[in-house]
């Protein structure tokens, strides 16, 4: 009779078992008797002994020489004999139950030398997987398996001596990775076969857990509770996003794609046993790393840059969806995937909560300081800096807000989006989001014209900032996201409000020369036009010689504007009344200025004095600056 506590056998080599019991199945008669025949006493006896030979050789309890000696590093041959004994003596056990001889001595043997040949090769599974963590870890495995697919791609180099020696030592680490998995493979095949999936899963869940684990604690990932994170400063939380992005890069190529590479080759016969292991070494850590975002996008953080970590992050993961798709695809995985998309939920709710605290943010902003000679207003250039931010995460944005209804326009005009009798449905959620904003920021710009007492002032104030607007939205992919209909039709605003500035900056000066310049006047009336031009220009030039354009274009427009109409005008009453006022004496007298002379004072305005928080940024701001650019009085 076996030994009390032995277990009951399971000899079904196709059938792999995760109970610890081996239950015995039963051929039919017709099987039972052809087996009988094909395997006599004496063959079953010769098998038993074979396997005998070779399992108490490699017995660590009963040989010091295989307690300290590795089966499959010191012969392959030998360990592939062992395998094969392991598998006859399983048949011989299938057949010694077969034919109902469960209490036989031979049987009874048969499980001793079973039980102490899985004991063996639980070793020896053992200390393949310790001695390879090197070969085995999750990038090697996937680095390896990437390269085996796209080595046919790279075979035209292959006269290159350089990377023919790479290749060779590229080549040497790999057929060590490979040997270790087709060792680990073998005996894996052979446990399960045996009835032994549970002692197999066992020893390779504990070590392959602990190189997940370890992985994951190394990329700096940690287990963090809502409470934790809404308590950390921005700057610490900010480092901490920094590292996740970095660490979702790594652990999804090669983290827990070499680890599904190592289990779908390991357990190639048996799905189940492949889903369990790959589900209980890394399912607790890709939660972990995936839940991270979704804290983040809780947190009442209210710093500008929360926005760029937040669209960082939902770009990383969806970025990787196909991927987290594919390497948590079994159904005991199901809630990794679950929390990836969590996460993604959350952070959109989070961009969408962001997005209306900008705007409202800006229709917050109460500052009634008027910028000297009508010059950028901070309000202006925080607020672009963050648009123009923005527009380099368009495709994510287009995802995020495609649903989003788009803005109640009753209390602002819509003048300003894309047509002025525009009610364009099919534009873009996108683009109308954009459009709006930077309508909200407009009609905020409008309200802080109205303080200044000069109404000249407002109109330049109001053309210098829309300038600024629209050469930010050209030189970045804000000019996409808004189309050359919205750029076109806002310069065209410019152009109205610098028409509307001429004349009351300098109405006086036209005012003071006739309407017809040529047409002959007295003496004394050409006197008194000079006198009056004389005193009107120097008037409005030292009035005008403290504003600021900041846009050099807008600039020279609105010179050669002024130019072209005032200095021709004068030209014209100069050369035709110059004579008219006397002799050399009594031109020096009344007449000032020449010609000449106007078109020179005329091309040293609008360059007044620019704060430090006004100045003009024309060009696009990659994203390493974002942390410059957005120290500035606008705050989200």
């Amino acid at each position: 009779m076996p030994r009390k506590g032995m277990r009951s056998l399971c000899f079904s080599p196709r059938t792999p078992s995760f109970s610890t019991s081996r239950q015995s199945t039963t051929s039919d008669s017709t099987a039972s008797t052809t087996n009988r025949r094909r395997f006599s006493q004496s063959m079953i006896e010769q098998t038993i002994d074979a396997a005998a030979t070779i399992i108490m050789k490699w017995d660590a309890d009963t040989s010091a020489y295989a307690k300290v000696t590795s089966l499959f590093y010191e012969s392959k041959r030998e360990a592939l004999q062992f395998i094969r004994s392991v598998n006859e003596l399983q048949k011989t056990m299938h057949l010694l139950v077969s034919d109902q001889d469960s209490g036989s001595e031979k049987l009874v043997r048969a499980q001793i030398l079973m039980q102490t040949a899985m004991k063996r090769l639980q070793k020896e599974f053992y200390q393949i997987l310790s001695m390879n963590r090197a070969h085995l870890d999750p990038e090697s495995v996937s680095t390896r398996s990437s390269r085996t697919s796209a080595r046919s791609s790279t075979s035209d180099f292959d006269d290159d001596d350089e990377i023919r020696t790479a290749g060779d030592s590229i080549s040497e680490i790999e057929e060590v990775s490979s040997m270790a998995m087709s060792d680990l493979k073998l005996i894996a095949d052979c446990m399960i076969a045996s009835g032994y999936a549970k002692e197999c899963m066992h020893v390779y869940k504990i070590i392959r857990k602990s190189i997940i684990d370890e992985g994951v604690y190394k990329l700096g990932i940690e287990k963090l509770s809502s409470s934790q994170v809404n308590k950390m400063e921005w700057d610490v939380l900010d480092l901490k996003i920094k590292n996740w992005l970095e660490a979702e890069k790594i652990s999804m190529r090669t983290l827990f794609t070499g680890e599904r590479i190592l289990c779908d080759q390991v357990f190639a016969t048996s799905d189940l046993i492949k889903e369990s292991c790959f589900t209980e070494i890394s399912k607790e850590a890709a939660i972990l790393l995936f839940g991270f975002p979704e804290l983040v996008a809780k947190t009442k953080k209210s710093s500008p840059e929360k926005m760029f970590r937040v669209l960082d992050m939902y770009s990383a993961i969806s970025e990787d969806w196909k991927e987290i798709e594919t390497i948590f695809s079994f159904e005991s995985t199901s809630t990794v995937r679950l929390q990836a998309l969590d996460s993604l939920v959350r952070l959109s709710e989070s961009v969408r909560s962001l997005l209306m605290d900008f705007e409202s943010t800006i229709q917050k902003d109460s500052s009634k300081t008027m910028i000297p000679g009508g010059g950028l207003h901070p309000l202006t250039n925080s607020s672009m800096n963050y648009l123009t931010l923005l527009a380099d995460y368009s495709n994510i944005l287009t995802d995020i807000i495609s649903d989003w209804p788009p803005p109640a326009k009753s209390t602002l005009p819509a003048s300003f989006l894309f047509g002025p009798d525009s009610e364009d449905s099919t534009a873009p959620a996108i683009s109308v989001r954009f459009a709006w904003l930077i309508l909200v920021l407009l009609c905020k710009l409008d309200g802080k014209a109205k303080h200044y007492k000069d109404v000249s002032l407002s109109y330049l104030f109001l053309a210098n900032n829309l300038q600024h607007v629209i050469s930010r939205v050209r030189t970045s992919n804000l000019q996409y996201i808004l189309g050359e209909e919205w750029i076109t039709k806002h310069k065209a605003k410019v152009k109205q409000f610098t028409s509307n500035y001429e004349p009351l900056a300098w109405g006086e000066v036209f005012a003071s020369l006739p309407d017809n310049p040529t047409a002959p006047i007295t003496a004394g009336k050409a006197k008194d036009c000079f006198r009056k031009f004389n005193a009107s220009f120097e008037n409005a030039y030292w009035k005008q010689r403290s504003c600021i354009v900041p846009d050099s274009e807008l600039r020279e427009e609105i010179k050669a504007s002024i130019a072209t109409k005032l200095v021709t005008l004068y030209r014209d009453f100069y050369n035709t009344q110059i004579s008219t006022v006397g002799d050399e004496r009594s031109a020096r007298l009344f007449v000032r200025f020449s010609p000449e002379d106007i078109g020179n004072y005329l091309s040293d305005l609008f360059y007044g004095t620019v704060s430090s928080g006004s100045s003009s940024t024309s060009s696009s701001v990659s994203s390493h600056h974002r942390r410059q650019m957005l120290r500035s009085p606008l705050r989200v």
